[in-house]
């Protein structure tokens, strides 16, 4: 139908039981994969207040992910969730513009002659 609105997702989803506590909570990413989900779990298992991280992915047809994070000593997981994700930002922004520098170097290397 032309002019109507399609009705978007949800990127990140918060999916709590009744009564639990903030240090036990489930999200589910939409439209990601292992490629997310390990790199993440990795970042927010280092963290010594994180119990448990870990995620599965539904189904194979599906693009999305569980991601399960439990944690002690009163930190909420949506805390341990962000701080995962700046972590790994961080990261990946460092190996990034590593990889820039070398590219770069390499390139300076081509324009000099040869002796």
């Amino acid at each position: 139908m032309a002019g109507a609105e399609v009705e978007k997702k949800p990127t990140l989803e918060m999916v709590q039981a009744d009564g639990a506590d903030e240090g036990c909570v489930t999200f589910v990413l939409h439209e990601e994969d292992h490629t997310l989900g390990n790199s993440l779990r990795y970042m927010i298992m280092k963290n010594p207040e994180v119990e448990f991280c870990g995620y599965s992915i539904t189904h194979p047809s599906e693009s999305k992910i569980n991601f399960r994070i439990q944690t002690r000593g009163g930190l909420p997981a949506t805390e341990a969730l962000r701080r995962g994700l700046n972590e790994l930002s961080d990261v990946s922004q460092h190996v990034l513009s590593t990889f820039q520098a070398r590219v770069q170097e390499f390139k300076d290397q081509q324009d000099e002659p040869m002796d």
